[in-house]
């Protein structure tokens, strides 16, 4: 039998390649030659009394048998006319065969392999094959229920789902170790070598002077839970400080400036830096173990007038990360950036200056999506702290390994949420906003002062406004206050002058207690929980700014920053001041507090403004108020 090509084959330098084709051109699946190879060869036989010679002159062959449907193989290039040939050789009907797509060279192979030679039931036929129309006609099959049979092509999806097994449940699945003889630690060679113990080198009972002191300087740092150290050549000696809570404090003694090169160069060395490079700067990364925990000392040197000086940042990577239940105290705040953080696609922007907690908040987010059923992958530069069950990257721009290019190869890696650890360029910034457009979350961070202000920076560094607003479902800004301490602190009424300059009335703070901090006290009364600083431990300021169509819209017209800010604060947003004002009225910080970090022009007045919006009718007269009115003037009563 002699069929004509009817549809097109596609012409491939690999047969892989012909099916994907085929599989694009007819938009129906094409049997793999696994798929093929699955095949029972004795239904060679029971398909009639046809021999491989048959089913080679065909062309097609019989796959498997699921009740009275048997489904066939046929090439790709059949039509119709074709398949109703092979029905009529076989004497069955239409609704009994179903027929799946494979490419006729699968098909030809299949038919040459020794199982299907042994299967034939009897010795081929000398001479050519008889074609179908000649073929004798076979004996009536057994009268059968009537199948009930979906159309094509559902036989075949339902016939290759039953010949290809049931997955197991992983409690069956066997084991990947099973019966293979891998090598052990032992063999593999030696473990890595632990972090050396800060403690029992800060003691000086080995190694040099130098050493000890470093480690002392270290030592000396984590038991003040301070987050940076500053190493400052001065002229008249090398100072050290600490920034405790955000605050830069000096609790030790200065060193002798001829200590200068030598610890200089002890710390170079610990980082694994060029000590002979003295002209540039230099980044490195400490690693050493504090009672039972390892530490991360990042390390920056700068070339200074009097020497060089040292900062590092300690990374704690075996503490264990704060969630949003502890981060955010508002209740209101912590679910709608939940409700963010859970979003399919789009991306989420954190601002804040260095050191407000931002990368804290981008952690707490993807532990809360951290799930084996998503994939999460991170660019950081440095990775602050390790996450199991995710993807973490170094930046290494030496080797050309930056944000963007990082985030170009994580689109190749099949990712469900992305983080930036920073966007700093437009190419970073494009390449983000289309990750956002293509079904990824992409978490990043900016650095500017307001939530609304963030639009901006996306337009100056050159990230098209359409794009923006399609892609950018929230905004966080953040900063972090000092937590007063709750042994020490001193409950005062402030006068109505100091509540003036937040914006608050006296009238309506009455019932409000106010505390401050203990002034700072170094002496043998002080504090033991604080340790006479007045302040321990920081709590997060957020204003959390959710994308609306009516925002999305304003910002596809470059509406100016003062404009998005109004419709923000008009949806309900939070502003900055007010979430500080109220961790001043719940105890939390002080106003003082609140004056160093939060108190500007603009957030007083966008403070204003939101209060004077979270009400349109007078509390006095009961009148009707405008958006832009911030006293009644019917009986001056000021809005609150």
């Amino acid at each position: 039998m002699s069929l004509p090509v009817t549809r097109p084959v596609p012409a491939a330098i690999s047969p892989e390649q012909q099916r994907l084709e085929v599989e694009l051109l007819l938009q129906q699946p094409v049997l793999s030659p696994g798929e093929i190879r699955r095949a029972d060869p004795s239904l060679m036989a029971a398909a009639g009394p046809r021999s491989r010679g048959h089913w080679q002159q065909w062309g097609a062959l019989p796959l498997l048998q699921a009740g009275p449907l048997l489904q066939v193989a046929v090439p790709t290039h059949w039509g119709h006319g074709e398949r109703q040939q092979l029905l009529d050789a076989l004497n069955l009907p239409s609704d009994q065969v179903s027929f799946a797509l494979a490419l006729a060279s699968d098909i030809d192979a299949a038919l040459q392999a020794d199982g299907y030679a042994e299967a034939d039931g009897a010795p081929e036929a000398e001479g050519p094959p008889v074609a179908p129309q000649q073929a004798p006609p076979p004996p009536a099959p057994a009268p059968v229920a009537p199948a009930q049979v979906a159309p094509t092509p559902a036989p075949i999806s339902a016939a290759i789902s039953a010949a290809i097994p049931a997955p197991m449940p992983p409690s069956s699945q066997p084991s990947l170790m099973a019966g293979l003889s891998l090598p052990t630690p032992e063999d593999d060679g030696p473990a890595a070598a632990p972090a050396d113990d800060l403690e029992s080198s800060a003691s000086g009972a080995q190694g040099s002077a130098v050493v000890s002191l470093v480690d002392r300087i270290l030592v000396a740092a984590l038991n003040a839970g301070a987050s940076d150290i500053h190493v400052e050549p001065q002229e008249a000696g090398l100072e050290i400080r600490f920034r405790i809570d955000g605050v830069l404090h000096k609790l030790l003694e200065d060193l002798p400036r001829t200590l200068v090169p030598a610890i200089t160069s002890r710390f170079k060395i610990m980082a694994d830096l060029d000590i002979a490079e003295r002209r540039l700067p230099q980044d490195g990364r400490i690693r050493r173990s504090y009672r039972g925990r390892t530490m991360d000392f990042r390390v920056s040197t700068l070339p200074s007038r009097h020497g060089e000086k040292v900062c590092l940042r300690l990374l704690d990577s075996g503490a264990t990360q704060l969630g949003l239940d502890t981060l955010i105290t508002d209740s209101s705040s912590r679910a709608e950036l939940r409700a963010l953080g859970a979003k399919p696609f789009g991306m989420i922007l954190v601002t804040g200056p260095t050191g407000s907690g931002k990368s804290t908040t981008l952690y707490a987010l993807l532990s809360e999506r951290n799930d084996p059923g998503i994939n999460i992958s991170t660019v950081e530069d440095p990775i602050e702290y390790t996450l199991q069950g995710i993807t973490q990257t170094q930046v290494n721009r030496d080797k050309g390994l930056d944000f963007s290019t990082a985030l170009r190869a994580f689109m190749r890696q099949d990712p469900d949420v992305l983080l930036v650890g920073e966007t700093r360029d437009i190419e970073t910034a494009k390449t983000a906003t289309e990750a956002a457009l293509t079904g990824h979350l992409v978490l990043t961070t900016l650095h500017c002062n307001d939530a609304a202000s963030a639009i901006a920076r996306l337009d100056e560094m050159g990230v098209e406004p359409f794009m923006v607003s399609a892609s950018l479902i929230g905004i966080v800004s953040q900063r972090l206050l000092r937590r007063v301490c709750s042994h020490c602190r001193l409950p005062y009424q402030p006068s109505s002058e100091e509540l003036g300059r937040f914006g608050l009335l006296a009238s309506h703070e009455s019932a409000v207690t106010f505390f401050k901090a203990h002034p700072p006290d170094n002496g043998p009364g002080a504090c033991s929980h604080c340790q006479g600083n007045g302040y321990r431990g920081r709590v997060g300021v957020y204003e959390i700014l959710r994308m609306t169509e009516a925002i999305a819209a304003a910002v596809a017209k470059r509406a100016s920053t003062d404009v998005l800010r109004r419709m923000a604060l008009e949806s309900g947003m939070k502003t900055l001041l007010g979430y500080g004002l109220e961790l001043v009225r719940q105890g939390h910080t002080t106003l003082e507090e609140v004056e160093r970090m939060l108190l500007t022009d603009a957030g007083l007045e966008s403070e204003r403004r939101a209060r004077s919006l979270s009400a349109l009718t007078c509390q006095s007269c009961g009148a009707g108020l405008r958006d832009e009115w911030l006293e009644c003037p019917y009986c001056l009563t000021v809005r609150s």
